[in-house]
């Protein structure tokens, strides 16, 4: 007992020693060095992630104390990735479309509690009680019942055509009982704004938002950016070539603006960090009351655990939740609102700690590199706690490339489950023809040089190698999206009534 004791003291001791130690690094810390700090962190990290460029800013209780671009805009010509390069939002637009909304509730022309179908009668799901319990909150929330059909926007219908398809869409749970990320009701939020305005959203973010911040070079409509003007080109790595980072084509998603369209700069979007830290005020004039600001960050539904983000598994929160376009959370004992965007090679996040008065934005030029996360809280644990102790790089990159991993590896397991030495059941003229689907339009499939093909709307062709039996293999001309399965399905009579293409189900029309 006596030898237990002493061993129990010493490492009281020790403990004590190393809390004492861990404390006087902190204090050595000066708020000085904190932007250096964070500045050779993310030289250091940029390899380990492979993302080609990147820029990031930093705001401190109103002041930017980090605003600097990192490595090229396109690996291919090097352009340098400066504060001034434009690269998306994507959907940390979701914010900004609900400060649009907030300034039409404070001038009285909506309210958060309206249904949405008496100022948008369009507005249609599948269910008619859930369409006339829907409010214009509940458009800003992912918990309407509706399930992921970004399909839709990718296959490039407009806004007015994805308004009426949504009202084929099977709900895929009771309204508010569950969670579904998806970027459909922004679009709807988008167009209420419209109707209640007068402007389109685009034309109403870029009057009431950014012209008065001073956001003079950030632009709601992709096709509106100057040509002259210097952007960032999406980057993504080739799996098939030991991960290579290869240039990709922009995926245009003008069309769900509302949800995530906005292009900006770092040296714009600093003063969006500073408006909001600021509580929307304008040269002192606020732009929101405050009750109303106050409301778009306080949790409106929370997020199961496991739709929430991969993070969790080291940040360790306890609880998680969205607000009025924020994922929300908890950080060492204090509230987090961040919200992440990704476009097809291209990243971006917003984090803050409104207790703390500081805020992070990060723009990048590689799919999912997820070194946006390792910086956000890098950046909240030097300006919140000076501790430069973590280092979540390194953790959150073994933690994603373990993910990566294992999806690999099903995968793998997947493909090794052909059946070799089959024959479809038909001859491939028998496969082609016209096709549709009640949501997302029509397919057709041809025959050339015995090459089956399926057209999509936005001309999206996806090329056949038969699997095995009626499962064909198909490969996007965007090589980035991997291999499709595409089964036929076959009556009685052996004849060809459909065919499925990830899970998409469309049947044959009859002659």
């Amino acid at each position: 007992m006596k030898r237990f004791f002493i061993l129990c003291s010493f490492l009281m001791f020790s403990s004590s020693i190393f809390a004492q130690k861990a404390i006087v690094e902190k204090k050595t810390l000066t708020d000085a060095q904190l932007p250096e700090i964070l500045d050779n962190y993310i030289q250091n990290s940029l390899s380990t992630w492979k993302t080609p460029g990147l820029s990031v800013v930093v705001v401190k209780d109103g002041n930017v104390v980090l605003k600097k671009g990192f490595g090229v805009q396109n690996i291919t010509d090097k352009t340098p990735y400066t504060t001034a390069t434009l690269s998306t939002c994507a959907s940390t637009t979701k914010a900004m479309t609900a400060i649009c909304m907030a300034i039409l509730v404070d001038e009285g022309k909506v309210k958060w509690s309206d249904i949405v179908t008496n100022i948008l009668p369009e507005f249609k799901l599948s269910n008619p009680y859930v369409t006339a319990e829907i409010t214009v909150k509940d458009l800003f929330t992912h918990n309407t019942g509706l399930g992921n059909a970004d399909m839709l926007w990718v296959l490039g219908y407009s806004r007015e055509e994805i308004l009426q398809r949504m009202q084929a869409i099977p709900l895929s749970y009771s309204l508010r009982s569950s969670y579904t990320y998806q970027n459909l009701m922004y679009m709807v939020a988008g167009e209420v704004i419209k109707k209640v305005s007068g402007k389109t959203w685009d034309d109403f973010i870029t009057e009431r938002l950014f012209k008065p911040i001073g956001m003079n070079n950030t632009y709601a409509d992709y096709s509106k950016i100057p040509t002259s003007a210097s952007k960032t080109t999406p980057h993504f790595k080739d799996k098939e070539k030991q991960d290579e980072v290869r240039t990709i084509s922009y995926l245009d998603g003008d069309n769900v603006g509302a949800a995530g369209g906005v292009w900006s700069s770092a040296d714009d979007i600093s003063k969006w960090l500073q408006f909001i830290q600021d509580s929307t005020k304008i040269n002192k004039n606020r732009l929101l009351k405050a009750e109303t600001f106050a409301e778009l960050f306080k949790p409106q539904a929370l997020i199961p655990p496991n739709d929430f983000y991969p993070t969790t598994k080291l940040t360790k929160p306890h609880w998680t939740s969205y607000g009025l376009g924020w994922f929300q959370h908890d950080y060492r004992g204090k509230m987090v609102q961040f919200h992440t965007g990704s476009l097809d090679g291209l990243v971006a996040i917003y984090g803050m700690i409104p207790e703390e008065r500081i805020s992070i934005y990060v723009f990048g030029n590689l799919d999912h590199t997820e070194i946006r996360h390792a910086l956000m809280y890098k950046a909240f644990d030097l300006w919140s706690f000076h501790d430069n102790t973590n280092d979540w790089s390194n953790d959150f990159f073994h933690l994603y490339k373990g993910l990566s991993d294992e999806a690999r590896k099903k995968e793998t397991e997947q493909l090794a489950k052909r059946v070799l030495n089959t024959h479809p059941s038909l001859a491939l003229e028998a496969y082609s023809g016209k096709y549709a689907n009640k949501v997302y339009g029509n397919a057709e499939v041809t025959l050339i040089n015995d090459v089956l093909t399926v057209k999509q709307p936005n001309h999206f062709n996806f090329p056949l190698q038969h699997w095995h039996y009626d499962t064909f293999m198909g490969s996007s001309i965007n090589w980035w999206w991997g291999k499709s399965i595409v089964h036929f399905t076959l009556d009685i009579e052996g004849k060809v009534t459909g065919f499925s293409i990830d899970g998409i189900a469309y049947s044959k029309e009859k002659k």
